[in-house]
């Protein structure tokens, strides 16, 4: 990995101009495991008023000493760089945010603010050299997959406590074999109620990174285990150890976890795994009796409205939710190839919406295999997507002229009758053959030509015209069957 040039050319500037400057945070962790950083930041003992001097190109607007470099680079992560004038920050009153914020005078003032030792390393480069400075030893974690606090961690938790959901976030998302170091994890159980401090929205989005990731079933175990999910997601840790009845392997928690494992392992969207996590989430509330023969009647019903509480109380945004919703509360769709009719499916999409129909199927997958079933896509799945495409499809149908029925009867001079919709199949079958014909002009001389033709003429070319068209419907159809391997 080869720290870009645009990164390079800013160290250099601000070294020119006198001042300390070095690569630090997420992006030193990620140069190390080899990974490309979503983002390059920069820290210096330059002022901003002075950064700012420096990079013509730049703004600051903000009271943490930041200031933007815009580079113009081709790499979107690198069109905007951070350089931030070293810093310490005060006491955290209110658990949220520094009661002042300070500049610091060396580079080891800065990183002992940090998190985490893995991210409070920085990167010193001089005459084409590269040093890592690493002061608090996150290099030999990062080499034993650790992630360890700086310094105190309940120091660390107190100042900011979303750095307690930002640990579970590492612990699933730098890959396998990670562990949360002996103290850290202790000072994470022991002050998890502080995480109360912290907007939703922030929760919000530290919880949807967990979600997005390939081990996001792992990550909710880890929240409820250190005590931080029933903070903000009572109602999900309600389902922990509910057991369902003889149709379930698992208990409600494991069983909706299975769901998520699914959703994320197959890369669906982040709809589907809201959905795959919250779509049983009303069974604790709905459970009657004990044992095999325990009911959960209406819990999809409950369980749209806990969904729809639980997502506003986060902050999502309004489409998100009434999408989420709509998955929980229509999961238990009922479909049996021969058995459910056209209508059924069409009035499934209207309650729906068409453009929701294969995240419902995913979710259905998922509920599935965390029920235990280990085929995915049955043939009714498969029978199902073929229906959808079915009945969603525009028709091959009159209405796709550019003549209606008021344009036969004015030409051929007749009142309502079977032969106004047989001349309009005529002509569909021309336009079907040739799409160009599809003019108004054109279909309206066809029209004069079928007036001077004789009845038998007429009705011979209509039924001809009608069973070639039941011929294309039908190749259609076959096609459609094919593509979903059905019969």
């Amino acid at each position: 990995m080869e720290i870009p040039n645009e990164v390079l050319s800013i160290l250099e500037k601000l070294k020119k101009s006198g001042f300390e400057a070095y690569i630090v945070g997420g992006c030193v962790r990620d140069y190390l495991r080899g990974e490309k950083p979503s983002d390059w930041d920069i820290t210096t003992n330059a002022k901003p008023e002075e950064i700012l001097k420096i990079f013509k190109k730049s703004y600051y607007d903000n009271k943490f000493f930041t200031v933007t470099v815009l580079t113009q680079s081709e790499d979107p992560t690198l069109r905007e760089v951070e350089i931030t004038t070293f810093r310490k920050e005060g006491k955290y009153s209110d658990k949220r945010h520094p009661d002042k914020v300070e500049f610091a005078k060396t580079l080891k003032e800065d990183l002992s603010r940090r998190d985490f030792t893995i991210n409070a390393m920085a990167i010193d480069v001089f005459d084409g050299k590269i040093k890592i400075v690493d002061p608090f030893l996150g290099r030999e974690d990062l080499r034993k997959k650790i992630i360890r606090a700086v310094g105190d961690p309940k120091e660390r938790f107190l100042e900011d406590p979303l750095r307690m959901l930002r640990a579970v976030r590492f612990l699933v998302t730098l890959g396998e074999g990670w562990q949360i170091e002996e103290k850290t994890a202790l000072a994470i159980k022991e002050n998890s109620s502080s995480i109360t401090y912290i907007s939703f929205e922030r929760i919000r989005d530290e919880f949807l990174k967990i979600i997005n990731c390939q081990r996001a079933k792992d990550g909710i175990e880890f929240l409820r285990e250190f005590g931080l999910l029933k903070y903000f997601l009572i109602e999900l840790e309600e389902c922990y150890g509910v057991s369902q009845n003889k149709h379930h392997i698992f208990d409600c928690w494991e069983h909706s976890l299975r769901s998520l494992d699914f959703a994320a392992k197959n890369n669906f969207p982040e709809c589907v795994r809201l959905a795959a996590l919250f779509h049983d989430i009303g069974k604790p509330r709905t459970k009657r009796g004990e044992g095999p023969d325990a009911t959960f009647y209406g819990h999809e019903v409950v369980g749209a409205k806990m969904t729809e509480k639980i997502m506003r109380r986060l902050k999502f945004k309004k489409e998100m939710i009434d999408k989420v919703v709509t998955l929980v509360r229509w999961h238990l769709f009922y479909y049996n190839p021969g058995e459910v009719k056209e209508s059924a499916v069409r009035r499934l999409i209207k309650k729906v919406g068409l453009e929701n129909m294969e995240y419902l199927i995913q979710l259905r997958m998922a509920d599935r295999v965390g029920s235990g079933v280990k085929k995915a896509e049955p043939y009714k799945l498969r029978h199902l997507k073929y229906m959808i495409e079915k009945v969603s499809r525009d028709p091959i149908s009159p209405k796709m002229l550019k003549i209606k029925g008021d344009d036969v009867m004015r030409v051929l001079e007749i009142g309502p009758s079977p032969k106004v919709g047989q001349a309009l199949i005529i002509l569909l079958k021309e336009v079907m053959e040739d799409p160009k014909k599809n003019e108004r002009d054109y279909l309206i001389e066809e029209l004069k030509k079928m007036k001077e033709m004789k009845e038998e003429d007429f009705l011979k070319k209509a039924f001809e015209a009608k069973k070639w068209l039941e011929e294309i419907e039908q190749k259609r159809d076959e096609m459609t069957k094919k593509k979903y391997w059905v019969f």
